[in-house]
């Protein structure tokens, strides 16, 4: 049930601290103290709770290998590059023969 609505529920919290963040900004100029510490718990909950629970949830299952640059990656990236090249001297050539 969690795997359902686990992108909301983290959609809330994010929206909860942004609210937070903007709250402690327009209290700032009435009560500073009280202002500046629902921007810093807006933004220390943000990136230490949401960022990491978004990321983890969303990287489950993928493999991280895949996404690292290696030497073999490298070369696939090049070997990518060089036949879009070649498709796309292809497809000017047909262009310039109509």
């Amino acid at each position: 049930m969690f795997n359902r609505y686990k992108r909301t529920l983290i959609g809330l919290f994010v929206m909860g601290c942004l609210s937070a963040m903007v709250y402690g900004l327009i209290l700032k100029e009435t009560d500073p103290t009280l202002g500046n510490s629902y921007v810093g718990f807006g933004t220390l909950f943000l990136f230490l709770i949401a960022m990491p629970v978004f990321i983890f949830s969303e990287a489950k299952g993928k493999k991280i290998h895949d996404y690292m640059l290696t030497e073999e990656n490298i070369k696939k990236m090049q070997g990518k590059s060089k036949n879009n090249k070649k498709k796309e001297d292809k497809d000017s050539k047909t262009i310039e023969n109509l």
